[in-house]
C-alpha cells in the first residue's frame, strides 16, 4: 500500500509539473498569436493577455492527454535510472502490479477533468467567443431555447427576429416561421408569419406568407397582405448559422444532454455535440491507454540501452493514438461510422493492445 501510494504521488507530481511547463509555454504562444491576429487594431497588451488567458484552459484541455503520456515516460524512465523498478521487481511485486497506481492516477485525473475541468473550459470558451466577437462588431445570431429557433438579423439601424418551429440541418430552410422588425429605437415596424422560409442570396424567400405594416398603420390588420411568395433581403449567410452555434467545448457536460435534445427538436444536426460528449465520457479511458502506451516502452531497466529510442517509440504510438482518435471523431460526425464505436474503439483497442504488448514483455 505504502508503495502504491509513493507511485501515485510521484506520477500526480510530475503530472502537475509538466502540466504547469506547458501553461507557461501556450500562454506566451497564445500571446504572439493574439497579437499577430489583432495587428493593427487599438488593442492593448492587457487585453490580449486576458483574451490568451481565457483561450488558454481550452487549448490546454486538447493536449491534457499527451501531458499524461509524457508525464508517464518521464516517471518511469526515473524509476529505471535509479534502480528502483529493479528493487519493486526484486521484492516480488509484478510490473503489472507497479503499474496499478499509476492507472489509477490517470483514471482519477481523467474523472477530475470531466467532473471541474470541463465546466471551466467551457465558461473560459463561452467568454472568449463573447469577447472575440466583440472585438470584431460581431453577435451570436442563433439562439435555440425550448419554444423552437431563434435568429437575428440586420445592423444597428434597422433589426429583424427571426422565430421558427424547426428548421433543416444547417438553418437556411426554416418551418413554422415568424419575422419581427425593428428600427434603431427598437419600434416594431413590421411582422411576417409563413410557413416557409427557404435562405437563398438574394434573401430569404418566403412561401405562403402574410405581412403585417406597423408603420403608422392604427389597425395593421385591416391592412395586412396574404402573399404566395416574398423575397426579405438578409444579410445572414449559412457559414454565420453554422458558426453561431459555437463550439461543443463551450457547453458544460451535464447541460449537453437538453442542449442535444432542443437541437435536434429544431431540427439541426447534433452529430458533433453527440461526439464531443462521448469523447468526454471516455477521456478517463484515454487517460489510461496513455499510460500503458509509455508503460510499453519505458518499463525496462536502462541497462538494456536504446532508452532515448524506447521514448521516441513511445510519443509516436502517442501520438498514433490521437491522429487515430480525432480521425475516427471526424468520422463520427460526418455520419460514416457510429458515434459510439467512434469514441469507444480506439481507447479500448489501445488499452487491450498495450496490455497484451506488457503481459507478453514482463511477465510473459
Amino acid at each position: 500500500m505504502i508503495l502504491d501510494l509513493y507511485f501515485a504521488r510521484r506520477f500526480l507530481i510530475t503530472f502537475l509539473g509538466i502540466l504547469l511547463g506547458f501553461v507557461a509555454f501556450m500562454w506566451l504562444v497564445e500571446m504572439l498569436e493574439h497579437i499577430r491576429r489583432f495587428e493593427g487594431d487599438d488593442i492593448g497588451l492587457p487585453q490580449l493577455s486576458y483574451l490568451a488567458v481565457l483561450h488558454i484552459p481550452q487549448v490546454l484541455y486538447e493536449v491534457t492527454i499527451l501531458v499524461i503520456l509524457l508525464a508517464t515516460l518521464l516517471m518511469f524512465v526515473t524509476l529505471a535510472r535509479t534502480s528502483e523498478l529493479v528493487i519493486t521487481r526484486a521484492t516480488g511485486r509484478s510490473a503489472m502490479r507497479s503499474l496499478m497506481a499509476p492507472l489509477i492516477t490517470s483514471f482519477l485525473i481523467g474523472l477530475a477533468a470531466l467532473l471541474i475541468m470541463n465546466p471551466l473550459v467551457a465558461a473560459t470558451s463561452k467568454l472568449y467567443e463573447r469577447e472575440i466577437n466583440a472585438l470584431r462588431g460581431e453577435e451570436r445570431v442563433v439562439s435555440v431555447g425550448s419554444d423552437g429557433l431563434w435568429l437575428r438579423q440586420g445592423a444597428a439601424m434597422r433589426q429583424t427576429a427571426i422565430h421558427a418551429d424547426s428548421s433543416n440541418l444547417d438553418g437556411t430552410v426554416l418551418y413554422g416561421v415568424s419575422f419581427y422588425g425593428f428600427d434603431g429605437q427598437s419600434n416594431p415596424t413590421f411582422r411576417i408569419e409563413a410557413e416557409q422560409a427557404e435562405l437563398r442570396p438574394e434573401g430569404w424567400y418566403l412561401s405562403r406568407a402574410k405581412k403585417w405594416d406597423f408603420s403608422g398603420i392604427e389597425n395593421p390588420e385591416i391592412e395586412a397582405e396574404d402573399l404566395a411568395h416574398l423575397v426579405l433581403p438578409s444579410s445572414l449567410t449559412r457559414d454565420q448559422i453554422r458558426d453561431s452555434f459555437g463550439t461543443p467545448s463551450s457547453i458544460p457536460i451535464w447541460d449537453l444532454p437538453g442542449f442535444i435534445a432542443r437541437l435536434e427538436t429544431s431540427g439541426f444536426s447534433a452529430r458533433a455535440h453527440r461526439v464531443w460528449f462521448q469523447s468526454e465520457l471516455a477521456r478517463p479511458l484515454s487517460f489510461v491507454a496513455m499510460v500503458l502506451i509509455g508503460a510499453v516502452f519505458t518499463l525496462r531497466h536502462t541497462r538494456f540501452g536504446r532508452t532515448g529510442l524506447m521514448v521516441l517509440g513511445a510519443v509516436l504510438a502517442g501520438f498514433l493514438l490521437y491522429f487515430v482518435t480525432s480521425l475516427t471523431h471526424v468520422m463520427g460526425e460526418n455520419g460514416q461510422v457510429p458515434i459510439a464505436l467512434a469514441v469507444w474503439s480506439p481507447p479500448i483497442a489501445a488499452i487491450l493492445l498495450a496490455l497484451s504488448l506488457l503481459l507478453h514483455l514482463e511477465d510473459g
